[in-house]
């Protein structure tokens, strides 16, 4: 219950702040992020279904929508990764070996489905004012919209080791959705990504 505690003081932080807002989608995820592992642990004693992140730097070949993005988002990697969502795509995980015990599916493979979006640089819409109501930017030509992924991934957790400090890091790693091949879905229209980060 304490990262849904410390999700919705970062969204409230949002609610205050000009240029984003409160956002209750991103305070239903939160709860939902924390529900569902509960839920797992109350089921089955076990997190059968892992929430995972992944995430690439955005560079757009309009001069502008990289201005927009550095100012919003931040010029550095890192800033860039936890803020710019049109770079970042949620995971939920699971191995199907762990629903299908008699199968000779590897216990370690696991499939996700992932959720991301685009044109998003603003928060709620493409345009931006100034405190005088004068617009700044407007890029309402620019589509907002949802994307959703269907690609392989490695549960790290099921590498076998006795080595505590391996076995931490192996969990650690495991939030990461490792960079593999993916069916997108997304703007009405399918696309094959032969490496997607």
């Amino acid at each position: 219950m304490s990262g849904a505690a410390y999700q919705t003081v970062i969204e409230t932080l949002d609610g205050f702040s000009a240029e984003w807002g409160w956002s209750w989608g991103d305070f239903a995820a939160n709860i939902f992020g924390s529900g569902m592992l509960i839920a797992q642990e109350l089921a089955w004693d076990e997190q059968k279904i892992q929430f995972k992140f992944s995430a690439h730097r955005q560079s757009y070949k309009d001069v502008t929508l990289n201005q927009r993005s550095d100012k919003i988002f931040g010029k550095s990697l890192p800033e860039r990764l936890l803020k710019d969502y049109n770079g970042q795509t949620y995971w939920l995980s699971t191995g199907l070996k762990q629903f299908f015990p008699d199968t000779r599916i590897p216990i370690w493979l696991q499939v996700s489905v992932g959720t991301g979006a685009e044109g998003m640089f603003g928060a709620f819409d493409n345009i931006v004012k100034d405190d005088n109501e004068n617009i700044i930017f407007d890029r309402t030509d620019i589509k907002r919209y949802r994307q959703w992924y269907l690609s392989p991934d490695i549960d790290f957790t099921k590498i076998k080791t006795n080595k505590k400090g391996i076995k931490l890091a192996l969990q650690i790693l495991n939030v990461i959705k490792l960079p593999m091949p993916a069916l997108e879905y997304g703007n009405g229209k399918f696309s094959f990504h032969a490496l997607y980060l």
